[in-house]
């Protein structure tokens, strides 16, 4: 965990899920309202993807708002849950 990718000689696959934002503070649903609609997200999508290939990282891509199986392997028992105490960062960081 002390190495980032590319100097494992590591690879990407970078797979869209609508449920990326889901805010869960109220009730048993999460709410999308907040999410970004599907021509925004394709650009988020494309940018990050464009990001991590200049970056030199290999990287592959699922089809935007497909339905897919994807099947891996899972090297280590790492979870990571990433939460913010505020909402006043929403911007994209560009």
């Amino acid at each position: 965990m002390n190495l980032s990718l590319s100097q494992i000689g590591g690879e990407l696959l970078v797979v869209s899920q609508f449920t990326l934002y889901g805010d869960c503070r109220k009730g048993r649903r999460p709410s999308f309202d907040e999410a970004a609609g599907p021509s925004s997200a394709l650009l988020l999508y494309e940018k990050f993807v464009d990001r991590s290939r200049s970056s030199g990282i290999n990287t592959k891509t699922g089809l935007f708002q497909a339905k897919m199986l994807v099947n891996l392997e899972n090297d280590g028992p790492v979870t990571l849950v990433l939460e913010s105490q505020s909402r006043s960062n929403k911007g994209l960081v560009t």
